[in-house]
């Protein structure tokens, strides 16, 4: 059996991300040189450290098997349907979105602003797919970084890129004015018939990544309470099944309440199970969930 390949970015805003996430999934890499090929400890897996906007095509055309790639690289490289390549988990992490954004010296009337402009973007295959679906001519001007800069050297009217906080287009006289795709980092695997050890791994890396993401922002909560406050302080408790309800040896009025919350438990939840009755109340990290 040859080595699971999974292409991940060299470098970037997704790469400690995504080494971090396979190192929870028990694969360790020494990926420290950068080199292209690292080799996992103890499995036969190989992570190839690339561009990312290599990645799409290199699940597509079989040099890698899986790989970690923003949803606008996939979408952009190989469309939003490819039948060698498949979307096989969203991460909820790298989220970002692809807007449209529009100088705020000049007035703005909607998507109809944006006919028979000029666009620069670094993403015109997405760009143009969008303007084609909603029936505006406009002209994509393909650029490589920077392209907040375009409209004030004369280059564009407008332009279409990534965005997370905005900061960038207010202090380039921009402002973002439509959202054209909502991205974040994607598992994505080749759809070809692979041996059965080969595909054995990848469910089993699957099943690994479902347990990090659902433990994300699990917490493990404990507590001492009353016995007459049991259901209420149980309906405060987020998103969590039924709670293990033990008795005290010293109290025989009181129980330990240990749960499962499935979501961040935030101070005034804490608050509230103290108003509740509750004391000793710990909230602790989970690492992994496997239900």
């Amino acid at each position: 059996m040859t080595n699971l390949r999974i292409a991940i970015q060299k470098s970037g805003r997704l790469s400690d991300k995504c080494l971090d996430l396979l190192n929870r999934c028990g694969l360790q890499f020494d990926a420290r040189k950068r080199t292209l090929i690292a080799r996992a400890k103890d499995h036969p897996v190989e992570l190839m450290l690339v561009r990312d906007d290599d990645i799409p095509n290199y699940v597509r055309d079989g040099v890698c098997d899986i790989g970690i790639v923003g949803l606008n690289e996939l979408e952009e490289k190989i469309g939003p349907s490819n039948d060698n390549v498949q979307i096989v988990r969203r991460l909820g992490f790298g989220s970002c979105r692809l807007s449209m954004a529009w100088p705020k010296s000049k007035p703005y009337d909607g998507l109809e602003s944006f006919s028979g402009k000029r666009i620069a973007t670094s993403y015109p295959n997405i760009l143009n797919n969008y303007l084609k679906q909603k029936n505006i001519v406009a002209e994509a001007v393909e650029i490589s970084g920077s392209v907040e800069v375009a409209p004030s050297i004369g280059v564009a009217d407008a332009i279409c890129d990534l965005v997370s906080t905005g900061a960038t287009l207010e202090s380039n006289g921009l402002e973002e004015v439509l959202t054209i795709l909502k991205s974040e980092a994607v598992l994505v695997r080749n759809l070809r018939s692979l041996d059965d050890q080969k595909e054995a791994l990848i469910q089993k890396l699957l099943q690994r990544v479902d347990s990090t993401l659902l433990a994300k922002n699990a917490k493990y909560i404990m507590m001492n309470a009353p016995k007459t406050s049991i259901d209420q302080i149980t309906k405060l408790i987020p998103g969590m099944e039924d709670p293990t309800v033990m008795p005290l040896s010293y109290d025989e009025n009181k129980v330990a309440i240990h749960a499962v919350a499935k979501e961040d438990v935030v101070w005034e939840t804490m608050e509230q199970l103290k108003e509740a009755g509750a004391s000793s109340i710990l909230v602790l990290p989970i690492e992994k969930i496997i239900e």
